[in-house]
C-alpha cells in the first residue's frame, strides 16, 4: 500500500470566500500512481474548511451567505472576548476540517458536478495549508 502526502498553499483574498482546488487534488491523486484507494483533503486551520460541491456561481454565493446567516461575524460568541473569529471556528465545526473521496482506475469519483474547495472563513490569509493524502495500491 501508498501513502502520499502532498501540501497545497493558498492564499485568500477575502473575509469568507470558496477556492476550487479540484484540479490541483486531481493531479496529486495522478501523479500518487494509486489507482485504488481514497484521497482524504484536509485543512490544517481551525477556522478554515474543505467542501464538496458544485461550481456554479449563484451556488457558491449562496453558501457563503449561508454560511455568514448562520454564524455571523458580529455575533454575541463568547470567544470574541479573546479572539474576534469566533463565527469561523463555528462554521468549521459543522462543515468539518475535510473531505475523502474514492479513487478508481487511479482518478478521483467525483460526480459530474462535484468540485472540491477550500472554504476561507477568516480572511484574507497567508500561505493557507491543506494537506491531501492518497492512500491505496
Amino acid at each position: 500500500m501508498k501513502t502520499i502526502i502532498k501540501e497545497v498553499l493558498l492564499d485568500t483574498r477575502q473575509n469568507r470566500e470558496l477556492i476550487d482546488i479540484t484540479e490541483r487534488v486531481i493531479e496529486a491523486t495522478r501523479d500518487s500512481g494509486v489507482t485504488k484507494g481514497i484521497c482524504l483533503i484536509w485543512s490544517t486551520h481551525t477556522t478554515a474548511s474543505v467542501l464538496v460541491t458544485e461550481n456554479e456561481r449563484g451556488l457558491l454565493h449562496d453558501v457563503i451567505s449561508k454560511i455568514g446567516e448562520d454564524f455571523p461575524q458580529r455575533g454575541t460568541w463568547l470567544h470574541n472576548i479573546i479572539d474576534d473569529n469566533a463565527h469561523a471556528h463555528l462554521a468549521v465545526a459543522y462543515l468539518g476540517p475535510s473531505v475523502s473521496v474514492p479513487i478508481a482506475g487511479g482518478a478521483l469519483t467525483l460526480g459530474a458536478y462535484q468540485s472540491i474547495f477550500f472554504v476561507e472563513l477568516d480572511g484574507p490569509r497567508r500561505a493557507r495549508r491543506v494537506v491531501l493524502e492518497v492512500i491505496g495500491i
